[in-house]
């Protein structure tokens, strides 16, 4: 009973991070046996600023390894944030502050989303990238989304 109080009391203190749904997904190589390989497009809202959704789109590994949750995924991946209501912040910002993160590989590797806020263009900016524990990669995308007034 106490290793379930510290689990629970721990996952209550991590910083809050964007859960995707899954918008859609197409099939890029067919396996004999298990799931496809395929591109899989996912939503989240950011979690600290109301009227943002960002579409992340990313390799999924198919094969047996890949069903088994044991294949390693490609790092690239592609981003697009866009303003779909009123911008409002629900605490300060931190420049690269994790808005998403999902793991790439059973152990080592991650695909995660930062958020930057350019002030001086009143634009906020998010980068999409994959990292490893012991070597990560330098493939990412960025997107930006100038902050408008928004018609009601």
């Amino acid at each position: 009973m106490r290793l379930f109080k510290g689990s629970v009391l721990g996952l209550l203190l991590l910083p809050s991070l964007a859960l995707a749904e899954t918008i859609g997904e197409v099939s890029t190589v067919f396996k004999w046996v298990g799931p496809n390989d395929k591109i899989v497009v996912e939503a989240f809202d950011d979690p600290k600023v109301d009227g943002v959704t960002c579409y992340l789109s990313r390799a999924k590994t198919g094969g047996v390894k890949g069903g088994l949750g044991l294949a390693e995924d490609r790092a690239e991946a592609s981003i697009a944030c866009r303003q779909v209501g009123p911008i409002a912040f629900k605490g300060k910002l931190k420049d690269g502050e994790e808005v998403f993160k999902e793991r790439t590989s059973l152990v080592f590797k991650t695909m995660q989303v930062v958020r930057f806020f350019d002030q001086k263009r009143n634009t906020l900016v998010y980068l999409v990238y994959s990292d490893r524990v012991i070597e990560g990669s330098p493939q990412n995308a960025v997107t930006a989304i100038p902050i408008l007034p928004w018609a009601r």
